[in-house]
Protein backbone atom coordinates (compact mmCIF):
# COMPACT_ATOMS: atom_id res chain seq x y z
CA UNK A 1 0.00 0.00 0.00
CA UNK A 2 1.23 3.40 -1.15
CA UNK A 3 1.14 6.42 1.13
CA UNK A 4 0.94 9.91 -0.33
CA UNK A 5 3.66 12.19 1.04
CA UNK A 6 0.63 14.86 2.17
CA UNK A 7 -0.82 12.23 4.20
CA UNK A 8 2.41 11.23 5.57
CA UNK A 9 3.04 15.24 6.71
CA UNK A 10 -0.44 15.02 8.32
CA UNK A 11 -0.09 11.73 10.36
CA UNK A 12 3.49 13.21 11.36
CA UNK A 13 1.51 15.81 12.38
CA UNK A 14 -0.58 14.56 14.45
CA UNK A 15 1.84 12.17 16.47
CA UNK A 16 3.88 15.10 16.57
CA UNK A 17 0.73 17.60 18.25
CA UNK A 18 0.11 14.38 20.34
CA UNK A 19 3.73 14.25 21.65
CA UNK A 20 3.59 18.02 22.57
CA UNK A 21 0.21 17.80 24.60
CA UNK A 22 1.79 17.94 27.85
CA UNK A 23 -0.51 16.83 30.84
CA UNK A 24 -1.37 18.47 33.94
CA UNK A 25 -2.62 21.81 32.59
CA UNK A 26 -4.22 24.80 34.31
CA UNK A 27 -6.86 27.48 33.50
CA UNK A 28 -8.44 29.39 36.29
CA UNK A 29 -11.14 31.36 35.65
CA UNK A 30 -12.33 34.33 37.85
CA UNK A 31 -14.90 36.70 37.13
CA UNK A 32 -15.79 40.26 38.56
CA UNK A 33 -18.50 40.86 41.00
CA UNK A 34 -20.34 37.31 40.59
CA UNK A 35 -22.44 35.31 42.98
CA UNK A 36 -23.42 32.14 42.70
CA UNK A 37 -26.38 32.57 40.44
CA UNK A 38 -25.67 29.83 38.03
CA UNK A 39 -27.53 26.90 37.07
CA UNK A 40 -25.65 24.28 39.04
CA UNK A 41 -26.36 26.11 42.12
CA UNK A 42 -30.32 26.12 41.71
CA UNK A 43 -30.68 28.98 40.23
CA UNK A 44 -34.02 29.19 38.87
CA UNK A 45 -33.42 31.36 35.95
CA UNK A 46 -29.70 31.77 35.03
CA UNK A 47 -28.93 30.59 31.86
CA UNK A 48 -25.19 29.24 32.29
CA UNK A 49 -25.42 25.86 30.25
CA UNK A 50 -21.47 26.03 29.66
CA UNK A 51 -20.54 26.25 33.46
CA UNK A 52 -23.69 23.46 34.55
CA UNK A 53 -22.01 21.12 32.33
CA UNK A 54 -18.24 21.69 33.73
CA UNK A 55 -20.18 21.27 37.36
CA UNK A 56 -21.54 17.59 36.41
CA UNK A 57 -18.52 16.28 35.20
CA UNK A 58 -16.22 18.08 38.12
CA UNK A 59 -17.21 19.03 41.86
CA UNK A 60 -19.54 22.40 42.87
CA UNK A 61 -18.52 23.39 45.95
CA UNK A 62 -21.60 24.67 47.97
CA UNK A 63 -19.45 26.98 50.27
CA UNK A 64 -16.64 28.43 48.52
CA UNK A 65 -15.59 32.16 50.15
CA UNK A 66 -13.78 35.00 49.42
CA UNK A 67 -11.49 36.15 52.37
CA UNK A 68 -12.64 39.59 51.35
CA UNK A 69 -15.34 41.58 48.82
CA UNK A 70 -12.85 43.98 47.09
CA UNK A 71 -11.09 43.78 43.64
CA UNK A 72 -7.69 43.97 44.39
CA UNK A 73 -7.23 42.80 47.82
CA UNK A 74 -9.20 39.52 46.89
CA UNK A 75 -6.57 39.04 43.51
CA UNK A 76 -3.97 39.15 45.99
CA UNK A 77 -5.27 36.46 48.06
CA UNK A 78 -6.09 34.13 45.15
CA UNK A 79 -2.48 34.55 43.92
CA UNK A 80 -1.06 34.45 46.86
CA UNK A 81 -2.41 32.21 49.60
CA UNK A 82 -2.26 34.87 52.23
CA UNK A 83 -4.95 36.66 53.48
CA UNK A 84 -5.10 41.02 52.01
CA UNK A 85 -3.91 41.66 55.60
CA UNK A 86 -0.86 39.67 55.66
CA UNK A 87 0.06 40.14 51.95
CA UNK A 88 -0.04 44.25 52.46
CA UNK A 89 -2.97 44.71 49.56
CA UNK A 90 -5.26 46.30 51.80
CA UNK A 91 -7.48 47.79 48.79
CA UNK A 92 -7.17 48.90 45.38
CA UNK A 93 -4.33 48.76 43.28
CA UNK A 94 -5.24 51.56 40.90
CA UNK A 95 -5.29 55.30 40.35
CA UNK A 96 -4.51 57.21 43.87
CA UNK A 97 -5.73 54.24 46.07
CA UNK A 98 -1.92 52.93 45.45
CA UNK A 99 -1.91 49.60 47.65
CA UNK A 100 0.26 46.83 47.05
CA UNK A 101 1.63 43.86 48.30
CA UNK A 102 4.83 43.51 49.63
CA UNK A 103 7.53 43.02 47.56
CA UNK A 104 8.53 39.78 49.49
CA UNK A 105 5.37 38.03 49.10
CA UNK A 106 7.01 36.53 45.79
CA UNK A 107 8.54 33.54 47.65
CA UNK A 108 4.82 32.65 47.60
CA UNK A 109 3.42 33.84 44.46
CA UNK A 110 0.80 31.68 42.09
CA UNK A 111 2.63 32.64 38.26
CA UNK A 112 5.80 33.42 39.82
CA UNK A 113 5.90 29.58 41.05
CA UNK A 114 4.43 27.78 38.60
CA UNK A 115 7.17 29.57 35.92
CA UNK A 116 10.07 28.22 38.25
CA UNK A 117 8.05 24.31 38.00
CA UNK A 118 8.64 24.95 34.13
CA UNK A 119 4.83 26.02 33.28
CA UNK A 120 3.65 28.17 30.67
CA UNK A 121 2.36 31.15 32.34
CA UNK A 122 -0.56 33.63 30.76
CA UNK A 123 -2.19 36.07 31.69
CA UNK A 124 -5.16 37.95 30.21
CA UNK A 125 -8.11 40.22 31.43
CA UNK A 126 -8.18 42.13 34.75
CA UNK A 127 -4.71 42.25 36.45
CA UNK A 128 -5.81 44.71 39.36
CA UNK A 129 -2.75 43.39 41.79
CA UNK A 130 0.91 45.04 42.86
CA UNK A 131 3.92 44.96 42.63
CA UNK A 132 4.05 43.28 38.81
CA UNK A 133 7.52 41.87 39.92
CA UNK A 134 5.42 40.23 42.42
CA UNK A 135 2.88 38.61 40.09
CA UNK A 136 4.46 38.30 37.04
CA UNK A 137 3.35 36.08 33.93
CA UNK A 138 5.89 35.05 30.96
CA UNK A 139 2.96 36.13 28.70
CA UNK A 140 0.29 39.00 28.78
CA UNK A 141 -2.79 38.42 26.21
CA UNK A 142 -4.71 41.27 25.23
CA UNK A 143 -8.35 40.89 24.95
CA UNK A 144 -11.85 42.40 25.59
CA UNK A 145 -12.50 41.59 29.28
CA UNK A 146 -15.92 42.41 28.64
CA UNK A 147 -16.15 39.93 25.65
CA UNK A 148 -15.07 36.26 27.36
CA UNK A 149 -15.72 34.93 23.69
CA UNK A 150 -13.38 37.25 22.49
CA UNK A 151 -10.88 36.69 25.38
CA UNK A 152 -11.23 32.93 24.54
CA UNK A 153 -10.27 33.27 20.92
CA UNK A 154 -7.18 35.57 21.90
CA UNK A 155 -6.10 33.04 23.89
CA UNK A 156 -6.47 30.13 21.70
CA UNK A 157 -2.58 30.54 20.07
CA UNK A 158 -1.30 30.19 24.21
CA UNK A 159 -3.06 27.26 24.82
CA UNK A 160 -2.64 25.12 21.72
CA UNK A 161 0.92 25.99 21.29
CA UNK A 162 3.19 22.54 20.74
CA UNK A 163 5.00 22.55 23.26
CA UNK A 164 6.21 19.66 25.92
CA UNK A 165 5.95 22.00 28.97
CA UNK A 166 2.01 22.47 30.34
CA UNK A 167 0.35 25.71 30.82
CA UNK A 168 -1.80 27.96 33.21
CA UNK A 169 -3.77 30.39 31.90
CA UNK A 170 -5.32 32.96 34.33
CA UNK A 171 -8.59 34.56 32.45
CA UNK A 172 -9.77 37.07 34.27
CA UNK A 173 -13.51 38.98 32.88
CA UNK A 174 -14.24 42.39 33.82
CA UNK A 175 -17.78 40.92 34.24
CA UNK A 176 -20.25 41.41 35.81
CA UNK A 177 -18.79 44.53 37.70
CA UNK A 178 -20.57 47.57 36.81
CA UNK A 179 -20.00 49.91 34.24
CA UNK A 180 -21.05 50.70 30.66
CA UNK A 181 -23.21 53.68 31.51
CA UNK A 182 -27.05 53.35 31.91
CA UNK A 183 -29.90 52.25 30.50
CA UNK A 184 -31.44 55.01 29.15
CA UNK A 185 -34.65 52.87 27.62
CA UNK A 186 -35.86 52.09 31.13
CA UNK A 187 -38.73 54.14 31.99
CA UNK A 188 -37.65 54.52 36.18
CA UNK A 189 -36.65 57.86 37.54
CA UNK A 190 -33.41 56.26 39.03
CA UNK A 191 -31.85 54.30 35.61
CA UNK A 192 -30.04 51.07 36.22
CA UNK A 193 -26.72 50.17 35.69
CA UNK A 194 -25.83 48.60 32.04
CA UNK A 195 -23.57 45.88 33.84
CA UNK A 196 -20.92 46.07 30.76
CA UNK A 197 -24.03 45.15 28.67
CA UNK A 198 -24.09 47.09 25.19
CA UNK A 199 -27.15 49.81 25.23
CA UNK A 200 -30.31 49.38 23.53
CA UNK A 201 -30.00 45.63 23.64
CA UNK A 202 -26.82 45.37 20.97
CA UNK A 203 -24.63 42.33 21.51
CA UNK A 204 -21.42 41.73 21.92
CA UNK A 205 -19.08 40.72 18.59
CA UNK A 206 -19.71 36.91 18.64
CA UNK A 207 -21.88 36.77 21.89
CA UNK A 208 -25.61 35.86 21.85
CA UNK A 209 -27.11 37.75 24.47
CA UNK A 210 -29.59 36.35 26.57
CA UNK A 211 -32.17 39.11 27.75
CA UNK A 212 -33.91 38.71 31.14
CA UNK A 213 -37.11 39.92 32.49
CA UNK A 214 -37.05 42.21 35.24
CA UNK A 215 -40.41 40.60 36.40
CA UNK A 216 -39.06 36.96 36.58
CA UNK A 217 -35.57 37.88 38.67
CA UNK A 218 -35.17 36.30 41.85
CA UNK A 219 -34.53 38.90 44.58
CA UNK A 220 -31.18 37.83 46.87
CA UNK A 221 -32.54 37.89 50.74
CA UNK A 222 -30.58 40.90 51.27
CA UNK A 223 -31.71 43.31 48.53
CA UNK A 224 -35.28 45.26 48.82
CA UNK A 225 -37.86 43.83 46.14
CA UNK A 226 -38.42 46.76 44.23
CA UNK A 227 -38.53 47.58 40.59
CA UNK A 228 -35.11 49.46 40.26
CA UNK A 229 -33.55 46.61 41.61
CA UNK A 230 -35.19 44.37 39.66
CA UNK A 231 -33.75 45.97 36.36
CA UNK A 232 -30.65 46.04 37.67
CA UNK A 233 -30.75 42.37 37.83
CA UNK A 234 -32.00 41.75 34.37
CA UNK A 235 -28.55 43.49 33.30
CA UNK A 236 -26.64 41.81 35.63
CA UNK A 237 -27.95 38.22 34.91
CA UNK A 238 -27.49 38.90 31.16
CA UNK A 239 -23.53 39.51 31.31
CA UNK A 240 -23.08 36.72 33.93
CA UNK A 241 -24.88 34.42 30.74
CA UNK A 242 -22.63 36.52 28.67
CA UNK A 243 -19.18 34.95 31.21
CA UNK A 244 -20.80 31.17 29.97
CA UNK A 245 -20.30 31.81 26.42
CA UNK A 246 -16.62 32.31 26.93
CA UNK A 247 -16.60 29.29 29.16
CA UNK A 248 -18.06 27.54 26.38
CA UNK A 249 -15.34 28.72 23.74
CA UNK A 250 -12.54 27.78 25.80
CA UNK A 251 -13.75 24.04 26.57
CA UNK A 252 -14.79 24.08 22.74
CA UNK A 253 -10.57 25.24 22.01
CA UNK A 254 -9.67 22.54 24.79
CA UNK A 255 -11.43 19.80 22.81
CA UNK A 256 -10.06 20.62 19.51
CA UNK A 257 -6.25 20.63 20.06
CA UNK A 258 -7.01 17.29 22.11
CA UNK A 259 -6.36 19.41 25.74
CA UNK A 260 -9.54 18.96 27.66
CA UNK A 261 -8.47 16.09 29.23
CA UNK A 262 -5.02 16.93 30.04
CA UNK A 263 -6.54 20.50 32.45
CA UNK A 264 -7.88 21.41 35.34
CA UNK A 265 -10.28 23.99 34.83
CA UNK A 266 -11.60 26.06 37.89
CA UNK A 267 -14.37 28.51 37.67
CA UNK A 268 -14.79 31.28 40.35
CA UNK A 269 -15.69 34.39 41.12
CA UNK A 270 -13.25 37.32 43.64
CA UNK A 271 -16.42 37.84 45.76
CA UNK A 272 -20.18 38.45 45.53
CA UNK A 273 -22.71 40.84 43.38
CA UNK A 274 -22.16 44.47 42.63
CA UNK A 275 -24.77 45.28 45.41
CA UNK A 276 -25.11 47.15 48.43
CA UNK A 277 -25.30 44.58 50.74
CA UNK A 278 -22.72 42.35 48.64
CA UNK A 279 -19.61 43.49 47.38
CA UNK A 280 -16.99 45.56 50.23
CA UNK A 281 -19.23 43.98 52.53
CA UNK A 282 -18.71 40.75 54.61
CA UNK A 283 -21.89 39.34 54.62
CA UNK A 284 -23.32 36.21 52.91
CA UNK A 285 -23.73 38.19 49.42
CA UNK A 286 -20.39 39.63 49.50
CA UNK A 287 -18.07 36.87 50.59
CA UNK A 288 -19.80 33.44 49.10
CA UNK A 289 -18.66 32.66 45.80
CA UNK A 290 -19.49 30.42 42.77
CA UNK A 291 -16.39 27.78 42.86
CA UNK A 292 -16.83 24.56 40.47
CA UNK A 293 -13.64 22.52 39.28
CA UNK A 294 -12.93 20.07 36.79
CA UNK A 295 -10.22 17.96 37.46
CA UNK A 296 -9.64 15.45 34.29
CA UNK A 297 -7.71 13.32 36.81
CA UNK A 298 -10.31 12.94 39.17
CA UNK A 299 -12.53 9.39 38.69
CA UNK A 300 -15.64 10.72 40.60
CA UNK A 301 -17.60 13.64 38.69
CA UNK A 302 -20.97 15.26 39.49
CA UNK A 303 -19.86 15.85 42.69
CA UNK A 304 -21.63 18.34 45.61
CA UNK A 305 -19.65 19.22 47.87
CA UNK A 306 -20.29 20.60 51.00
CA UNK A 307 -16.82 21.46 52.30
CA UNK A 308 -15.87 24.60 53.57
CA UNK A 309 -13.21 26.12 51.18
CA UNK A 310 -11.37 29.48 50.69
CA UNK A 311 -10.19 31.96 48.62
CA UNK A 312 -6.55 31.27 50.53
CA UNK A 313 -6.80 27.85 49.69
CA UNK A 314 -6.38 28.47 45.80
CA UNK A 315 -2.50 28.89 45.36
CA UNK A 316 -1.63 26.00 47.50
CA UNK A 317 -4.08 23.87 45.77
CA UNK A 318 -3.15 24.99 42.02
CA UNK A 319 0.17 23.84 43.02
CA UNK A 320 -0.82 21.09 44.56
CA UNK A 321 -2.09 19.66 41.43
CA UNK A 322 1.24 20.54 39.47
CA UNK A 323 3.47 19.08 41.72
CA UNK A 324 5.21 21.89 43.09
CA UNK A 325 3.66 22.25 46.60
CA UNK A 326 5.49 20.86 49.69
CA UNK A 327 2.87 19.49 51.84
CA UNK A 328 4.83 19.34 55.04
CA UNK A 329 5.92 23.14 54.93
CA UNK A 330 2.93 24.21 53.15
CA UNK A 331 4.69 26.24 50.79
CA UNK A 332 6.50 25.84 47.27
CA UNK A 333 8.56 23.39 46.66
CA UNK A 334 12.56 24.56 46.59
CA UNK A 335 11.38 27.91 48.36
CA UNK A 336 13.91 30.67 48.55
CA UNK A 337 14.02 33.55 51.09
CA UNK A 338 12.97 36.49 49.23
CA UNK A 339 15.04 38.56 51.19
CA UNK A 340 17.72 36.92 50.03
CA UNK A 341 17.01 36.11 46.75
CA UNK A 342 15.00 39.03 45.30
CA UNK A 343 14.88 39.30 41.65
CA UNK A 344 15.37 43.55 41.33
CA UNK A 345 18.69 45.31 42.35
CA UNK A 346 17.84 46.62 45.88
CA UNK A 347 20.02 49.61 46.71
CA UNK A 348 21.72 49.18 50.48
CA UNK A 349 18.89 51.79 52.19
CA UNK A 350 15.73 50.81 53.56
CA UNK A 351 14.31 47.42 52.38
CA UNK A 352 11.23 49.41 51.49
CA UNK A 353 7.25 47.90 51.27
CA UNK A 354 8.55 44.52 52.67
CA UNK A 355 6.35 42.78 54.71
CA UNK A 356 7.64 40.62 57.97
CA UNK A 357 9.98 37.84 56.51
CA UNK A 358 8.94 35.22 59.12
CA UNK A 359 5.03 35.41 58.49
CA UNK A 360 5.63 35.16 54.92
CA UNK A 361 6.87 31.55 54.91
CA UNK A 362 4.29 29.88 54.22
CA UNK A 363 0.69 29.83 53.23
CA UNK A 364 -2.74 30.40 55.12
CA UNK A 365 -4.45 27.95 53.03
CA UNK A 366 -4.32 24.50 52.23
CA UNK A 367 -5.02 22.62 49.16
CA UNK A 368 -8.21 20.51 48.51
CA UNK A 369 -7.37 19.01 45.54
CA UNK A 370 -8.03 15.79 48.16
CA UNK A 371 -11.33 16.28 48.78
CA UNK A 372 -12.77 16.59 45.05
CA UNK A 373 -14.13 13.51 44.83
CA UNK A 374 -16.03 13.50 48.31
CA UNK A 375 -19.00 15.21 48.67
CA UNK A 376 -19.27 15.03 52.78
CA UNK A 377 -15.21 15.45 52.60
CA UNK A 378 -14.30 18.65 55.36
CA UNK A 379 -11.87 20.78 54.50
CA UNK A 380 -11.91 23.53 56.75
CA UNK A 381 -14.03 23.56 60.03
CA UNK A 382 -14.09 27.49 60.07
CA UNK A 383 -13.15 30.35 57.89
CA UNK A 384 -11.67 33.82 58.66
CA UNK A 385 -12.28 37.19 56.25
CA UNK A 386 -10.62 40.22 56.79
CA UNK A 387 -11.73 43.94 55.15
CA UNK A 388 -10.25 46.89 55.53
CA UNK A 389 -10.48 49.11 52.44
CA UNK A 390 -11.93 49.03 48.99
CA UNK A 391 -11.19 52.49 48.13
CA UNK A 392 -8.80 54.27 49.69
CA UNK A 393 -11.42 56.60 51.24
CA UNK A 394 -13.26 53.50 52.07
CA UNK A 395 -11.74 52.81 55.44
CA UNK A 396 -14.23 50.27 57.42
CA UNK A 397 -12.25 47.42 58.87
CA UNK A 398 -13.99 44.16 59.64
CA UNK A 399 -13.02 40.91 60.98
CA UNK A 400 -15.19 37.84 60.59
CA UNK A 401 -15.00 34.35 61.89
CA UNK A 402 -17.85 31.98 60.61
CA UNK A 403 -18.43 28.11 60.95
CA UNK A 404 -21.22 26.10 59.64
CA UNK A 405 -23.35 26.97 62.82
CA UNK A 406 -22.60 30.73 63.62
CA UNK A 407 -20.80 34.13 62.17
CA UNK A 408 -19.12 36.65 64.17
CA UNK A 409 -18.36 39.87 62.69
CA UNK A 410 -16.63 42.68 64.12
CA UNK A 411 -17.34 46.23 63.03
CA UNK A 412 -14.14 47.39 64.07
CA UNK A 413 -14.60 51.14 63.54
CA UNK A 414 -18.21 50.98 63.83
CA UNK A 415 -18.73 54.43 65.49
CA UNK A 416 -18.66 55.85 62.01
CA UNK A 417 -21.29 55.62 59.17
CA UNK A 418 -20.45 52.31 56.56
CA UNK A 419 -18.80 53.65 53.35
CA UNK A 420 -19.72 53.63 49.56
CA UNK A 421 -18.08 52.51 46.91
CA UNK A 422 -18.86 55.13 44.45
CA UNK A 423 -20.82 52.84 41.99
CA UNK A 424 -22.45 51.04 44.74
CA UNK A 425 -23.63 54.62 46.39
CA UNK A 426 -25.01 55.37 42.49
CA UNK A 427 -26.63 52.21 41.93
CA UNK A 428 -30.64 52.61 41.21
CA UNK A 429 -31.29 50.08 43.45
CA UNK A 430 -30.19 51.84 46.81
CA UNK A 431 -30.81 55.15 45.64
CA UNK A 432 -34.34 54.18 45.16
CA UNK A 433 -34.76 53.05 49.05
CA UNK A 434 -32.25 55.81 50.26
CA UNK A 435 -34.01 58.71 48.82
CA UNK A 436 -37.50 57.84 50.44
CA UNK A 437 -36.24 57.60 53.73
CA UNK A 438 -33.32 56.11 56.50
CA UNK A 439 -36.32 54.29 57.50
CA UNK A 440 -37.40 53.23 54.34
CA UNK A 441 -36.45 48.87 54.00
CA UNK A 442 -33.26 47.55 52.46
CA UNK A 443 -33.28 43.65 52.27
CA UNK A 444 -33.76 42.46 56.24
CA UNK A 445 -32.22 45.57 57.21
CA UNK A 446 -33.39 49.36 56.98
CA UNK A 447 -31.45 52.13 55.19
CA UNK A 448 -30.22 53.25 58.43
CA UNK A 449 -29.36 49.80 59.85
CA UNK A 450 -27.34 49.12 56.80
CA UNK A 451 -25.43 52.56 57.56
CA UNK A 452 -24.87 52.58 61.00
CA UNK A 453 -23.92 48.95 62.05
CA UNK A 454 -23.11 47.78 65.82
CA UNK A 455 -19.39 46.75 66.92
CA UNK A 456 -20.49 43.11 66.74
CA UNK A 457 -23.27 41.36 64.65
CA UNK A 458 -23.25 37.48 65.89
CA UNK A 459 -25.85 35.11 63.44
CA UNK A 460 -26.80 31.54 63.97
CA UNK A 461 -25.86 30.79 60.30
CA UNK A 462 -26.85 27.56 60.02
CA UNK A 463 -30.84 28.54 60.94
CA UNK A 464 -30.46 32.04 60.12
CA UNK A 465 -28.61 31.92 56.74
CA UNK A 466 -30.00 35.56 55.59
CA UNK A 467 -28.30 36.93 58.43
CA UNK A 468 -31.62 38.79 59.95
CA UNK A 469 -31.10 38.17 63.79
CA UNK A 470 -28.47 39.58 65.51
CA UNK A 471 -27.95 37.76 68.32
CA UNK A 472 -25.27 40.05 69.74
CA UNK A 473 -27.34 42.03 71.97
CA UNK A 474 -29.56 38.47 73.61
CA UNK A 475 -28.65 37.62 77.36
CA UNK A 476 -29.36 33.51 75.69
CA UNK A 477 -26.20 33.95 73.75
CA UNK A 478 -24.20 35.66 75.51
CA UNK A 479 -21.80 32.66 76.32
CA UNK A 480 -21.92 31.73 72.43
CA UNK A 481 -20.61 35.33 71.66
CA UNK A 482 -17.94 35.36 74.18
CA UNK A 483 -16.93 31.88 72.61
CA UNK A 484 -16.85 33.41 69.46
CA UNK A 485 -15.11 37.00 70.05
CA UNK A 486 -12.27 34.33 71.55
CA UNK A 487 -12.50 31.97 68.34
CA UNK A 488 -12.14 35.86 66.37
CA UNK A 489 -9.39 36.98 68.23
CA UNK A 490 -7.37 33.71 67.43
CA UNK A 491 -7.74 33.33 64.00
CA UNK A 492 -6.14 36.58 64.09
CA UNK A 493 -3.50 35.35 65.73
CA UNK A 494 -2.87 32.60 63.58
CA UNK A 495 -2.87 34.79 60.46
CA UNK A 496 -0.87 37.76 62.14
CA UNK A 497 -3.76 40.44 61.49
CA UNK A 498 -2.10 43.60 62.68
CA UNK A 499 -6.06 45.02 63.49
CA UNK A 500 -5.97 42.70 66.38
CA UNK A 501 -4.57 45.17 68.34
CA UNK A 502 -7.68 46.99 68.47
CA UNK A 503 -9.14 44.98 71.07
CA UNK A 504 -6.92 46.28 73.22
CA UNK A 505 -7.72 50.00 72.69
CA UNK A 506 -11.00 50.49 70.67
Amino acid sequence: MQISFSKIIVLFSLVSFGSFGAEKNIIFFITDDESPTLGCYGDPIAKTPAIDTLAKDGTVFLNAFATTASCSASRSVVMSGLHNHANGQYGHQHSFHKFSSYFNVIGLSLPRNLTKAGYRTGHIGKYHVSPEEVFRFETYLKGNPRNAVQMAEQAREFVTEKSDQPFFLYFATSDPHRGGGRDMNSKSKLKPDLFGNKPNRKSHDGIKEVFYDPKNVPIPAFLPDTPETREELAQYYQSVSRIDQGVARLVEILKEADLYEKTMFVFTSDHGMAFAGGKTTVYEGGLRVPFVVRNPYEKKRGVRSTALISHIDITPTLLDFGGVLDSKSNRPKNWEDPNKSFPLPRTKGPKDNRGTSGKLSAYHGKSWLSVLGTADATHWESIFASHTFHEIQMYYPMRVFRDMEFKLIWNIAHPLPYPFASDLWAASSFQAQYQKSLSAPYGKKTVRQYIHRPEFEFFNIDQDPDESDNLAGNPKFATRLEEYKRKLKEAQKNFQDPWILKWSYE
